[in-house]
């Protein structure tokens, strides 16, 4: 197995990092602000990014990239924004267990949007998933 083009490693290993984003992010909310620790957040991530692009090699010059480029990059930094800010607000009154699974009813979402924006096409085994997923989004949020 090459991990540098196995897109399931990678998948996993961002799975991992979001469970671990889940509960370091519950344990520092604690006594501030939601936005604010979002703020923050993405300052290290943009520090820490910069840093790893610049050592790697792969910085390239930002301007050279196609105008389309830029709109969905923008919109898609713009959607991360609004997530992450949604994110810690639940968690910030949620328990990691109950919010962390519901915030992956994004699975189902990216779904039915990949079928209509992007012409994907998953078969029966890959929809029989993603409507699990979905149960048990509803089975989270049903009230005791």
């Amino acid at each position: 197995m090459t991990t540098a083009g196995n897109w399931f490693f990678w998948a996993a290993m961002s799975a991992f990092f979001a469970a671990l984003t889940a509960i370091f992010a519950k344990i520092g909310l604690k006594g501030v602000d939601s936005d604010f620790a979002t703020l923050i957040r993405t300052a290290v991530i943009i520090v820490v990014l910069t840093a790893f692009v610049v050592a790697t090699g792969k910085w390239s010059n930002p301007w050279a990239l196609q105008n389309k480029t830029w709109l969905f990059l923008t919109l898609s930094g713009l959607a991360t924004g609004a997530s992450w800010v949604c994110y810690f607000r639940a968690l910030q009154i949620g328990d990691a267990s109950k919010v962390a699974p519901v915030d992956k009813f994004s699975l189902v979402l990216v779904a039915i949007f990949a079928f209509v924006f992007l012409g994907e096409r998953p078969g029966a085994r890959e929809w029989l998933g993603i409507l699990m997923v979905g149960a048990g989004v509803v089975v989270l949020g049903l009230k005791k």
